[in-house]
């Protein structure tokens, strides 16, 4: 058989199953049919419906690790439906039958363009070791739908979720927030929990560590439906209207029995000292373009790579959002509406490095070349991404070529790469610095600080080194230094 032949059947047998796997290639003469229509994508979580991948092939088995509710899509093929379509399933399993729970019960509506229902389920208490669920497809109230795909191979007719082994962990999403110190001021946070949760087993838990420069109250809404998050209320009881002192408390995420704190642990609240400042000098846009989504600030940094040297690193660079009745807020865009309940604010003396899109890390500092064996994954490493990393300080206030900078003092978290034998191990790293920027040539800006890393297992305490950053990759490159550098480490 010749290779154009050969080829040919093959491509022929692949359209048929992919055929009669795709809502959008329905042929005239197929019979309408009804299947399970549950997508996984490459990092195996799964596509939830309305989306859309042409690439991804429905599948029948879900080994599923998550507590999150998982959604199942079941589609209806057809050209078009007169009238109200359902179809009945059953739900089983071989573990205790009140550890879950599915919505709707057991039937399922198809009706004008609505094509595709979902049965959500719902993990209500931990599972036992090797507990499935089978998900099938009963009747239809058209018999001349057919139950399944077209074809023996793939019929989709059964769907069966593999209950795994649970990891369930939190952490913070967001480590810092400013507050202006009046009495009754509500801080609102979130504590994110990847794989999600179980009420009953956080409920009475004390899942925080505090270290407390003032009095405020703590609450959480009910947990609800949404078992990925908990919102937590923090509200100030006392006035913090001393301007020359910093304010500070700080709530440390601990473990607990089946919950393990990950990535970011710590959130720091904090009432900074008052400097006058005027937002017209808007220092934060000299070094960010929010029309790009993919502008870079330039750096170098004294370090050791065989010997002291500058070596070069660029980060995406991303304005700071934040609310109107921030006492740095300036407005960066009206939408272009009369509505003000939609206009943009950013901090005019902030700026952050983080992605644009996805779960990767950036270089912020250059911080992958102090650390060997790192992990890039942002739910490992999240300090690589620091969101709120630079504030600016004009001189006299409000110069708009100069002035002093501070590395804004935070812990980030940095963990190791894991492999098949030995897991993460998480860094807790404490970051601070200050130096000064200026406009050194027409349009070309130039930070220079020092940066201080503290911990005591990895650098035996403080280790510091020099930096210049600039809002171009066309720049002067600095002279050497005549002072020791740091140099990697392993995690």
């Amino acid at each position: 058989m010749t290779r154009i032949k050969i080829f040919s059947i093959l491509f022929t047998a692949l359209l048929y199953i992919s055929c009669s796997k795709d809502d959008y290639k329905l042929g005239s003469d197929i019979d309408p049919f009804l299947r399970f229509n549950f997508l996984v994508k490459s990092d195996n979580t799964p596509l939830e419906y309305p989306a859309v991948n042409g690439n991804l092939v429905p599948q029948s088995t879900y080994d599923n690790k998550a507590i999150r509710t998982l959604k199942v899509p079941v589609a209806l093929t057809t050209r078009a439906l007169k009238g109200t379509i359902t179809a009945n399933f059953s739900a089983e399993t071989n573990g205790a039958s009140d550890s879950f729970s599915v919505n709707p019960v057991n039937q399922l509506t198809f009706q004008g363009s609505k094509l595709t229902d979902t049965i959500y389920v719902s993990f209500d208490k931990r599972w036992a070791a090797s507990q499935n669920i089978k998900l099938k497809l009963e009747t239809v109230s058209d018999p001349d739908i057919h139950i399944g795909n077209l074809n023996s191979a793939y019929p989709n007719d059964t769907f069966n979720i593999n209950l795994g082994t649970i990891a369930t962990n939190y952490t913070f999403p967001v480590t810092k927030y400013n507050v202006k110190g009046e009495i009754g001021e509500t801080i609102d946070f979130k504590v994110y929990y990847p794989n999600g949760f179980f009420p009953e087993e956080i409920e009475n838990a004390s899942i925080f560590k505090f270290q407390n420069g003032f009095e405020y109250s703590l609450t959480h809404d009910d947990y609800g439906d949404n078992r990925t998050s908990v919102n937590y209320h923090l509200t100030l009881l006392e006035d913090l209207q001393n301007d020359d002192a910093q304010y500070e408390s700080k709530l440390t995420l601990i473990n607990i029995p089946n919950y393990t704190a990950t990535g970011n642990i710590s959130l720091t609240i904090t009432k900074p000292i008052k400097i006058p400042r005027d937002i017209q000098a808007y220092p934060a846009s000299k070094f960010t373009d929010p029309t790009n989504a993919f502008y870079l600030t330039y750096g170098e940094h004294w370090f050791n790579n065989g010997a002291c040297s500058w070596q070069t690193f660029n980060a995406l660079t991303f304005p700071v959002i934040v609310t109107k009745d921030d006492p740095n807020a300036i407005l960066y865009s009206d939408r272009g509406t009369t509505n003000p309940n939609d206009d943009i604010y950013h901090d005019a003396f902030k700026i952050g490095f983080n992605v644009a899109s996805g779960t990767n890390t950036v270089n912020s500092f250059g911080l992958k070349r102090w650390f060997s064996n790192e992990s890039n994954s942002a739910s490992i490493s999240p300090g690589f991404n620091i969101t709120s990393a630079l504030e600016f300080f004009p001189a006299n206030g409000n110069s708009k070529t100069e002035g002093t900078v501070l590395v804004i003092p935070q812990d980030i978290t940095i963990g190791s790469a894991a492999t098949a034998s030995v897991p993460s191990k998480s860094h807790i790293i404490a970051i601070s610095g200050e130096g000064t920027y200026k406009e050194i040539s027409n349009g070309l800006y130039e930070i220079s600080f020092e940066l201080k890393l503290t911990n005591d297992e990895l650098f035996g305490g403080t280790v510091s080194t020099q930096y210049r950053m600039f809002n171009n990759r066309t720049y002067p490159k600095p002279a050497a230094l005549s002072i020791p550098c740091p140099k990697e480490v392993t995690l």
